[in-house]
């Protein structure tokens, strides 16, 4: 790492390990925007999760994907455990959660409580690791090639001064088919000096925020998929010196799927028919912003999408059409309209928070809908 980089890991591990105490200390709502409605089944899974441990989180909303049972997850920036601890019920006994931190207050908090969930969940033995590490060396702290189904991320990759290093070593740990599902803050511009370089900003999730549209430039150079934009909103900054610092610049706290597919011919565009067999999604899948399968219902899909449910864990609960040819179904049909297909997070953000203040009183922002589109 380089001297300032160095310096950045410091004041991060320092605001995360000693200036928070809990999440109402944080001067932005970047770490606590809820994406979307949480189903049932994972708001159980929360309850379940001890007190002390749910008080030291200071994730940005929620990431928890579909179709977990039996896999292995990696949580990039696992905290005080949180994530870990429901995805470890969601898994189950047969599956297994690793979760790694730069932070050791954080990981010994998680650690303390491994036996209480394991005894709650009644597992005969734990299916829960916390490691002391840096999610940008991977290999340094012995996880291995090709040995995740899926990795999550919860506002933690723009805490990281080389983004591009730290999905390089996603890339390696996934599985071919395998996903990194992950929440994160991004910057609607190339942020500028003041920005970049004040403390509180980076710990707040700010500071290091990515440039939306350099997502995908690394994801291409890597070898990922495209990103599959999941959820956006917009964070609001509470603290009158930060505004002044920020300016004219607007973030987004927002979800994406990366895949990592294997290398075979290109798929081209088809049908498909969900069978509703994920729990918690058995009417429905919102797979993105631009995708919702319901359950018996034909969607024509594009190459990429149809790649992707025919190489990853969906492919058990989705009956995919020979390509080029419709499929017979006793539900509705969707035909794909590709000029639909939203990318920006940002824009994204604008029309939920469109559809929220026609429904609701308008809640102040770090920016109007205006000027960060």
């Amino acid at each position: 790492a380089t001297p300032r980089d160095a310096e950045i890991r410091k004041d991060v591990q320092t605001y995360y390990g000693q200036v928070l105490k809990k999440s109402a200390d944080l001067q932005t709502n970047a770490c606590v925007t809820a994406a979307r409605p949480v189903p049932q089944h994972i708001r159980e899974a929360l309850q379940n999760v001890h007190e002390e441990v749910s008080l030291r989180y200071y994730g940005c909303g929620l990431v928890i994907p579909e179709c977990l049972e039996n896999c292995w997850i990696l949580d990039l920036g696992s905290g005080s455990g949180r994530d870990c601890y429901a995805l470890s019920q969601l898994v189950g006994e047969k599956g297994h959660v690793t979760g790694i931190d730069m932070t050791e207050g954080q990981v010994e908090v998680a650690n303390n409580y491994i036996e209480y969930h394991m005894e709650k969940y009644g597992f005969q033995a734990p299916n829960v690791t916390f490691i002391h590490g840096y999610i940008e060396k991977l290999e340094e702290a012995g996880i291995k090639n090709e040995s995740y189904d899926i990795v999550i991320s919860n506002c933690v990759i723009n805490l990281v001064p080389d983004k591009q290093q730290v999905l390089q070593e996603v890339y390696r740990v996934l599985k071919h088919g395998g996903e990194l599902y992950f929440s994160d803050v991004y910057a609607s511009l190339e942020l500028p000096e003041e920005i970049r370089t004040h403390k509180v900003l980076w710990g707040e999730c700010l500071g290091g925020a990515l440039y939306w549209k350099d997502l995908f430039i690394l994801a291409k150079k890597i070898g990922f998929c495209p990103p599959r934009l999941v959820t956006a909103n917009f964070i609001t900054v509470q603290n009158k010196d930060l505004k002044n610092v920020i300016g004219d610049c607007c973030f987004v706290s927002a979800t994406f799927r990366l895949f990592k597919l294997p290398k075979t011919v290109p798929t081209k565009k088809c049908q498909v028919i969900y069978n509703g067999g994920i729990t918690g999604h058995e009417k429905e899948l919102i797979f993105d912003a631009n995708f919702t399968f319901k359950k018996d219902e034909a969607v024509e899909v594009d190459e990429e999408t149809a790649s992707i449910l025919k190489n990853s864990r969906f492919a058990q609960d989705f009956l995919i059409g020979p390509d080029g040819e419709k499929l017979p179904t006793c539900g509705g049909y969707t035909a794909l309209e590709v000029k639909d297909v939203i990318t920006d997070p940002f824009e994204l953000a604008g029309r939920s928070d469109s559809a929220e203040s026609r429904s609701s009183p308008a809640v102040g922002g770090c920016c109007s809908t205006k000027k960060c589109s």
